[in-house]
């Protein structure tokens, strides 16, 4: 995260040259601001523990298949915040295979139970 923050407090920094003297305090609240709005870790940290939960599912008997629709569920929602707090191209290409796959075990789903 620290890095993330130098990164927006340079960006910052080009933003706001026009603007005139901001304080420097100032411009480090916004910069840490900015990197903890961005950051998504407890978003991975959520979505790995469906994905354990999911593959824990498929080792189970029995009716599954709600089961599985609601985690698939909850992996969207948590890719979709991903996606909305990032903004690096790489990401976004990754939110958009996460998603395209997800898609394509919600079809599998609605084979399970």
């Amino acid at each position: 995260a620290m890095k993330r923050g130098d990164d927006y407090r340079r960006r910052l920094e080009k933003r706001w040259k026009g603007i005139g003297n901001i304080e420097e305090q100032r411009l480090l609240q916004e910069a840490a601001l900015m990197a903890e709005r961005a950051d998504v870790t407890e978003e991975i940290v959520r979505l790995q523990s469906h994905l354990k939960e999911f593959e824990r599912y498929t080792h189970q008997r029995g009716a599954v298949g709600r089961k599985f629709d609601f985690l698939a569920q909850e992996m969207g929602r948590e890719i979709n915040t991903i996606g909305s707090k990032s903004q690096g191209v790489k990401i976004s290409h990754q939110v958009i295979q996460f998603k395209s796959e997800l898609e394509k075990i919600r079809e599998q789903i609605q084979n399970v139970e």
